[in-house]
């Protein structure tokens, strides 16, 4: 069996824009098997989706469940020796799919391989939890002197390769995040249990950012705006509260706190709605997160 027949790409949609799934499906070698989990309870590409593309499993998780308890959803169905998790607004360059085989080949006792930007060249999809680390890799990276594929602690998770013989497949993403910051704690999870993490230059990806679940009208876009950054806060919170301790995570986010409770009297005073409610939803992230409420937070108008 061929290397790339092991994989199964998992694409997490959310009421995604029909020309977004299909460029992100275009971009992907046929050898690889495809599964769509939508996060609600109808999929309405369904149809057009099975046409274009009649290999590619679909499946509805009933309610949306967020990036991991989502992505779970998908794992848990998966069959192959490894699992491609993709971001729907996520296309692939055209010798990704050559270059994989070799790369996997190259370094069978990995964990997890995380993708690089095709067309960024400023933003950095991947380092260390420690800070001087980090900083180290950081002005590496931006002068391209990394080796092909670099060992790291942790990689973004619009794209990234998980080896499923090693991590499993059961609830590998910590079901109290609703966004944010899962493979983050994935990551380190992985790291503390020795596992090894990698970013390959030889996997680029071109990354539309933030277009994959923002809804069709005016409200379920101001939703999933609001929605986004009341779960920036919390899960930033969450983890490193989870990870190191709740004083740490304290001392770390009350400047952000104090920030944004200014910032939200400042812009509600100025009548600037769209900021106001930025800052608004961001404190409240992070004061329900202080407080150990759960991810609740859905908005008014998504479901």
């Amino acid at each position: 069996m061929s290397t790339l027949k092991k994989i199964t790409a998992v694409i997490l949609t959310y009421k995604t824009p029909k020309k977004i799934i299909l460029n992100c499906l275009k971009s992907i070698n046929s050898k690889i098997n495809i599964m769509i989990v939508e996060n609600s309870k109808n999929f309405e590409h369904h149809k057009l989706i099975k046409k274009k593309f009649p290999k590619v499993n679909i499946f509805c998780t009933g309610k949306n469940l967020g990036y991991g308890k989502g992505n779970n959803f998908g794992l848990s169905k998966v069959k192959t020796d490894y699992a491609f998790i993709l971001n729907p607004d996520v296309i692939c360059d055209k010798n990704f799919f050559k270059n994989l085989p070799k790369i996997i080949k190259s370094t069978q006792n990995f964990d997890i391989i995380g993708c690089q930007y095709l067309k960024d060249k400023i933003f950095v999809p991947a380092g260390f939890f420690d800070p001087n680390k980090n900083e180290e890799f950081k002005k590496k990276f931006l002068e391209n002197k990394i080796e092909n594929l670099t060992k790291v602690e942790w990689v973004t998770g619009c794209s990234m390769l998980l080896n499923l013989r090693k991590i499993g497949k059961k609830d590998i993403f910590d079901k109290e995040f609703f966004l944010y910051f899962e493979e983050f704690d994935l990551c380190k999870s992985i790291i503390n249990k020795g596992g090894f993490i990698y970013t390959s230059k030889h996997l680029k990806i071109h990354h539309l950012g933030f277009q994959s679940s923002m809804g069709k009208n005016p409200f379920e876009r101001e939703d999933a705006i609001n929605i986004k950054n009341w779960h920036w806060m919390w899960s930033w919170f969450y983890f490193y509260k989870k990870n190191y301790n709740f004083f740490y995570a304290f001392l770390k986010l009350f400047g952000k706190l104090i920030k944004s409770f200014i910032k939200t009297i400042f812009y509600f005073v100025a009548v600037k709605e769209d900021q106001k409610n930025k800052y608004l939803y961001r404190f409240l992230g992070l004061f329900n997160s202080i407080i150990g409420r759960s991810s609740y937070y859905r908005g008014k108008n998504i479901n």
